[in-house]
């Protein structure tokens, strides 16, 4: 039965892709924006992101937070019609409406020759993130996670690879020794560090305990390299301030658990700047 669900999902956002295509790109995004605040509140998901936001202390009323989630979905319909014009930021003529802060800081890591690790969460749209460092000439490698459909992940795979980062990594043990190797080679890592990982440490997040990746912080202690955090927000409709903040260079005698715990609270500062401008559908502290 799962095959046939996923089946029928495939073929119905294949069909919203082309009318997406057919309308152009402001009223694509005008139109995601429209279906997934519709559709957001019949997702099972929708009252585990009402949990989040309550056990984060995120919004001061019910009402403040039914606010928080409605521009959430809107945020997501706008990734979700993006995709079909990645293509176009990827090839300038859509690349003038993000707005980039702190370039200076990528060109002296490419002239530097020495790999870091870019990390950020699913803030929108996430996926210029790791375009741009690209694009700026950074040698990158992504780490990202293959959709549960098997018929739309190919199609977003390769919408990846061409046109965000052509060196993708699957999450997981396999992908670890991966990104180990492109490291040692000089390739910079990107990643999200703001999903559940099970093969994380349990450290505080919002205040709550929640299972985080080390990675970053086994790079660090392992290599001793630099942890650089960026950020994107959607200014308006169609225009973004991508971010890239200073790097974070951290002590030796920090260990793992002190470093995964100062970069949870990067993220969280990030979250609390637009909180509706992150993905709350994700089962963090499962």
């Amino acid at each position: 039965m799962k095959i046939i669900k996923h089946f029928f999902e495939f073929s119905f956002i294949i069909i919203i892709f082309i009318i997406f295509k057919i309308i152009g790109y402001k009223n694509a995004t005008n139109f995601g924006e429209i279906i997934i605040k519709k559709l957001g509140p019949y997702f099972r998901s929708n009252y585990k992101i009402q949990k989040n936001l309550e056990n984060s202390e995120i919004g001061n009323s019910e009402k403040e937070r039914k606010i928080i989630i409605n521009n959430m979905w809107g945020n997501y319909g706008r990734i979700f019609a993006e995709y079909m014009y990645i293509k176009k930021y990827r090839q300038n003529s859509l690349s003038n409406n993000i707005n980039v802060v702190g370039q200076n800081i990528l060109d002296e890591i490419k002239n530097s020759n020495e790999p870091v690790i870019f990390i950020s969460g699913h803030f929108n749209n996430f996926e210029l993130m790791a375009m741009h460092l690209e694009k700026s000439g950074i040698d990158l490698a992504a780490i990202y996670r293959p959709l549960n459909n098997k018929f739309l992940n190919p199609l977003m795979e390769k919408i990846r690879k061409n046109y965000i980062c052509k060196k993708q990594i699957k999450k997981g043990m396999s992908g670890t020794k991966e990104i180990l190797k492109y490291f040692k080679k000089g390739t910079s890592i990107a990643l999200m560090i703001d999903q559940r990982v099970s093969e994380g440490i349990s450290c505080n997040f919002f205040n709550r305990k929640a299972l985080t990746t080390t990675i970053p912080a086994q790079f660090v202690k392992k290599f001793n390299c630099k942890v650089v955090p960026i950020y994107i927000e959607r200014k308006n409709k169609n225009q973004f301030r991508l971010e890239i903040l200073n790097p974070i260079k951290f002590f030796k005698n920090e260990n793992i658990e002190i470093i995964t715990s100062n970069l949870n609270k990067v993220l969280e500062k990030m979250i609390k700047r637009n909180p509706d401008q992150w993905i709350w559908t994700h089962d963090r502290w499962k």
